[in-house]
């Protein structure tokens, strides 16, 4: 597994980052296609087996199960330095006032307790799931700077907002001295590509690393548009992502299907080549609830697209609506 620097700083992480919201307690949170611990862990040992050594969760993931089951995994599969942990905060995780968002208050409080189920006296990556409007961005970097320098966080990430908002914290954090962030966790892939009008090019030209979510379009990608799953019948936040969007994006699903049946590949091994050839991607963020997807994630890497196969995937795209910040 090739490794690669996280944007402009020395860590270096796999080439692709396992994404660790499949893994939860199926009764706690609103995720009920979640594996409990006992099926959760073999992928976690799998990943490790096959090289990656990025792993990505988020305190409101499952309740906070996921954390927990992470935890435990990592430190009965690797040694704490051999990995690069990452963890989010933002969402609700209680229901008073002060329970969601990114104050001062709830990010001291979060911290600790990701922390804590984690089983771990640090992350390396500690990145907010969203952007704030409620609280002034001055007092959540300048908090997110003293988790840094109390050694609970080696660096700082942040995840979909507009790139004026991105690029005002960059600005922030430089102009006071506050550490800054690394690394963007945006909405990317052959289905949605609005991040190219901006924040791509604002990342790469200020060194920030990517690790896109959904890189398969929370399966789309990977299957005929006629095919159901129980994940994505019950997926009302996928259903907000790409709703409305279903005829165009079928034009690209069937080019996947086409370049994949030519290759002799699965689907999607076609779409994570895409997203892996593109200039400022670091890990795209891969989930897995089955063998395969680990094992086609990893066999992406070896693939590469022709420059006509690439114009092929790209061609019938159309604007979609922004999507994922909320």
């Amino acid at each position: 597994m090739e490794s690669i620097n996280l944007g402009r700083t020395g860590l270096k992480v796999s080439r692709l980052c396992l994404g660790c919201m499949t893994y939860g307690e199926p009764g706690r949170g609103n995720h009920p296609w979640t594996l409990p611990e006992a099926e959760s862990r073999p992928f976690l040992k799998r990943a490790l087996d096959l090289g990656i050594t990025f792993f990505d969760t988020a305190d409101v993931y499952s309740d906070g199960s996921s954390e927990e089951i992470v935890g435990r995994a990592l430190v009965d599969y690797a040694r704490r330095d051999g990995i690069v942990l990452a963890t989010k905060v933002h969402g609700r995780t209680h229901p008073d006032a002060n329970g969601a968002g990114l104050s001062r208050k709830h990010i001291m409080a979060s911290i600790d307790a990701s922390l804590k189920r984690l089983g771990t006296d640090h992350v390396d990556l500690y990145q907010i799931h969203r952007y704030d409007p409620d609280t002034p961005i001055e007092e959540t970097l300048e908090a997110l700077h003293d988790v840094v320098k109390a050694g609970k966080a080696l660096h700082i990430g942040a995840s979909s907002m507009h790139a004026w908002q991105f690029c005002r914290s960059l600005h922030l954090a430089d102009r006071h001295g506050w550490t800054r962030f690394v690394s963007m966790q945006n909405h990317y892939n052959l289905l949605y590509r609005e991040e190219e009008r901006e924040m791509v090019a604002l990342c790469r030209a200020e060194g920030i690393g990517m690790i896109p979510w959904s890189p398969l379009a929370r399966g789309r990608l990977t299957r005929p548009p006629e095919t159901r799953t129980d994940r994505a019948e019950s997926d009302a936040f996928g259903k907000t992502l790409y709703g409305g969007f279903e005829a165009s994006d079928r034009a690209v699903i069937d080019r996947v299907g086409e370049i994949a049946e030519a290759r002799g590949v699965p689907r999607a091994q076609v779409a994570l080549a895409w997203l892996l050839s593109k200039p400022g991607v670091t890990a795209p963020i891969v989930g897995a609830s089955k063998p395969a997807h680990l094992d086609d994630a990893v066999a992406a890497l070896e693939l590469t697209l022709s420059a006509e196969e690439v114009a092929r995937l790209e061609e019938p795209y159309v604007p979609h609506a922004v999507a994922g910040f909320a």
